[in-house]
């Protein structure tokens, strides 16, 4: 099966909520998806060929709560590289790094471990969805406070109309794309 075939697939299984978290939004929901076999071993093929193919230098994956959990050890353990959490403040314990980011209708933290990314060590950040791109915008920031170079950002969905791309100063990959619906 082709790569664009897998991601058709994918797409397929993916659920979609109209007004849902509230009226005119359609929510896509990603764990529709997982409940389905050959979903998971698609994306993680996919994903996994894309960062080999196109970002072999990457020496560290981090996913962002809580989707991007699962996804960065399962791509990490594949690829035979490390992995680390950004988390909401207050879910790590040690010595931590912070970032403060806006959301729609207030503001969050990000946190990370300070030994979770080595001085110079390569990145690459994993979520399931890039909407305005505030979080994935405060994970690079978090990466980068802690030392780390964030060489590309990878999501599985995107919502194109939200212009979350344009926030984020680094590479940026998404399999499937939606566009005003």
């Amino acid at each position: 099966m082709t790569e664009k075939e897998k991601i058709e697939y994918i797409k397929s299984r993916i659920g979609s909520y109209p007004d849902f978290p509230k009226k005119g939004i359609i929510f896509r929901d990603i764990f529709s998806a997982l409940t389905d076999g050959k979903v998971c071993q698609y994306l993680k093929e996919i994903v996994v060929d894309y960062i080999k193919r196109c970002h072999p230098e990457v020496e560290l994956i981090v996913g962002l709560e809580s989707r991007g959990f699962l996804f960065n050890m399962m791509i990490a353990a594949e690829l035979g590289i490390g992995c680390a959490p950004v988390r909401k403040k207050g879910k790590l314990p040690g010595e931590l790094v912070s970032v403060e980011y806006t959301l729609e209708y207030g503001t969050d933290v990000f946190e990370m471990q300070t030994t979770a990314i080595q001085k110079c060590q390569k990145v690459l950040i994993i979520d399931d969805l890039l909407a305005t791109g505030g979080s994935l915008d405060a994970a690079i920031q978090l990466v980068q406070k802690a030392g780390g170079e964030v060489v590309a950002c990878v999501v599985i969905l995107e919502l194109v109309d939200l212009n979350g791309r344009k926030k984020l100063n680094t590479d940026v990959h998404s399999f499937i794309e939606y566009c005003g619906d």
